[in-house]
């Protein structure tokens, strides 16, 4: 293979340019979590308001991006082709919190019912849903020594 100049053996230094170069197998550099929803004005209000997510990013009703420490969720418009909404019961998003008690008492006082808790050590979970229906859940993980 020829290369610059018609150089057969490249110097070192073209050789690791070509190795930072991506050829290979794909890289995630990051990932997200997309939620569908039916209304985006409603659904941006309950993540920000009442969980306390920070807005990223809102492009008024076609998506909006949301974070929380260690994941991102995108909000997206449910369509026509899209299938049952808040139904996705093989996937839920936790939000690890220090107290289960503390962030139970907040979200009911925004008007959040959980549905039910679990507490099996060394985890505790309560489970709710956002306005659609989407599968919830606030996590306490108690620290190692704890009983």
């Amino acid at each position: 293979m020829s290369f610059a100049g018609g150089v057969e053996n490249p110097p070192p230094a073209i050789l690791i340019y070509l190795s930072r170069m991506s050829f290979g197998p794909m890289k995630i550099k990051e990932a997200n979590v997309t939620i569908m929803v039916t209304d985006m004005k409603r659904a941006i209000r309950f993540y920000v308001e009442v969980l306390g997510l920070e807005l990223k990013a809102n492009y008024g009703d076609q998506y909006a991006q949301l974070a929380s420490p260690g994941v991102m969720i995108g909000l997206h418009p449910v369509t026509k082709e899209d299938s049952q909404l808040g139904k996705s019961g093989s996937i839920s998003i936790g939000f690890g919190v220090e107290s289960l008690a503390g962030g139970m008492a907040d979200l009911k006082a925004k008007g959040v019912t959980f549905s039910r808790v679990v507490e099996d050590r060394p985890t505790k979970l309560a489970f709710f849903t956002d306005p659609d229906g989407n599968p919830l859940y606030l996590s306490e993980t108690a620290s190692r020594g704890a009983r």
